[in-house]
């Protein structure tokens, strides 16, 4: 049996010949749109724009061949903004983000080529399942983060396909950028610290580097996937899984996308808070709220911090996103801010918010993500609603236009509305224009 490599290395050297349905390009479009709404809508908090150290009210210009940015450090600077709002798609069974991993690193490498929307696509695609892939068929360490891991190995099969690459080359490169995964802590995203928001930066940043290495003519272990995914990173990694219909399932068409600025392990107990809050007019009244009781799956009850330190933690709590989600009648950007933190209205409802696992729940992760919630009133009342999985993935997505909405909320932190609007144009008709008529309308 070919290795993981070799089989991913000729998947890429083939690339062109590949068959990619209409309905797959169109779904790779809204993961695009998606990655560059959560990036602008990130580029407008201030350690963002601290990290740019551009002076320029646009911080776009960036791109432009002209400028001084680097691959790297485009593919750093969008890959961390991307992902400080939470706001960026996923995979749930890659347990992670594929697209925010691939997205800045191609962009960064197709500003100064000449391609036309189409091929970016490819290259795109190709690279998400490359990396959802090896998400996927890895059992990570429990106390690994995701970000920063497998994504990196994304990007650099969509930087291999923009760059042609032969297979023998490919596989080079694919061994090369396996060994500079980054040694990411889950307690980064449980206790609110920052850095966790650099990962997925510097992951796209290594895709470049392990490119420049190759042209340098460094080397990297024969099966580089094989060695880190499958007893360092990773306890396991199942070759078979992890070429399992490759290049007849694409996985950018099994994705989710998020409408709450949260981590999505918080999704499906806010969905169900979303129906008790639409059928049962009484949990407005925040001050009649006894208790909530929230049961979920695993990786949800881990979410229990009922006093989170900073903005990020508030992001990776259930207590506070269910309290913030009342208080507010809102799940979005706004009510994940250092004002809502702060709010003594969320912070005594936090305290009244509990989440345990339910370990049937579990067991059906990860194609279902379920959730139980329980609103206890101090009359004596309980309103309780559940969720077989969260809204916005392939089994319940959210329509195209809450997608756009979602778009426009984002970019008009910083663009105006036209702007936004033009961009979204360009991005969902990406494979009919060259790639710069969409850089140009990001750039000016």
């Amino acid at each position: 049996m070919e290795s993981t490599v070799t089989e991913f290395a000729s998947f890429i050297e083939n690339s062109a010949e590949i068959e990619i349905p209409d309905a797959t390009l169109h779904d790779a479009k809204l993961i695009v749109a998606d990655c560059l709404g959560a990036i602008v809508g990130g580029m407008a908090e201030p350690e963002i724009r601290m990290l740019a150290e551009s002076e320029s009210e646009n911080l776009f210009e960036i791109l432009d061949n002209n400028k001084k940015g680097t691959d790297e450090t485009i593919s750093f600077l969008f890959g961390t903004a991307g992902t400080v709002l939470e706001m960026d798609e996923g995979h749930q069974f890659a347990k992670g983000h594929p697209g925010m991993h691939i997205f800045p690193a191609l962009l960064a490498a197709a500003r100064n080529r000449k391609i036309s929307g189409e091929e970016f696509l490819r290259a795109f695609i190709i690279g998400y399942d490359v990396g959802a892939r090896i998400g996927l068929a890895s059992n990570l360490n429990p106390k690994m983060h995701p970000h920063g891991t497998w994504g990196g190995l994304g990007a650099a099969a969509g930087l291999a396909v923009l760059n042609k690459m032969n297979a023998r080359d490919a596989s080079e490169y694919l061994n090369i950028v396996s060994s500079l995964t980054l040694a990411t802590s889950r307690k980064t995203m449980l206790e609110g610290a920052t850095v966790r928001n650099s990962y997925t930066g510097i992951s796209n940043k290594m895709a470049h580097v392990g490119l420049i290495l190759l042209k340098a003519g460094f080397t990297g272990e024969q099966d580089g996937i094989k060695s880190i995914f499958d007893g360092i990173t990773s306890n396991k990694f199942d070759d078979k899984s992890a070429v399992e219909l490759l290049g007849k399932r694409f996985e950018v068409s099994r994705n989710y996308f998020k409408l709450h600025a949260c981590c999505r392990y918080n999704h499906a107990a806010l969905d169900a808070l979303w129906k008790i809050i639409e059928q049962h007019s009484e949990v407005k009244n925040i001050n009649q709220i006894k208790k909530i009781e929230v049961q979920s799956y695993n990786l949800a009850a881990e979410l229990s911090d009922q006093n989170p330190r900073n903005v990020l933690a508030c992001k990776f709590s259930i207590p506070f996103a269910v309290s913030t989600t009342l208080v507010n009648l809102d799940s979005g950007v706004l009510s994940f801010t250092e004002i809502m933190r702060t709010n003594k209205d969320i912070q005594k409802l936090c305290r009244k918010v509990t989440i345990v696992e339910d370990a049937t729940m579990t067991e059906k992760t990860p194609d279902l993500r379920p959730a139980d919630v329980r609103v206890l009133m101090e009359n004596g009342s309980t309103f309780q609603a559940q969720v077989t999985t969260n809204r916005g993935d392939w089994q319940d997505p959210y329509s195209e236009e809450e997608l756009k909405q979602k778009f426009i909320s984002l970019t008009t932190r910083l663009w105006t509305q036209k702007k936004a609007l033009d961009v979204y144009s360009k991005s969902i008709k990406l494979e009919k224009i060259p790639l710069d008529d969409l850089i140009n309308s990001i750039i000016n």
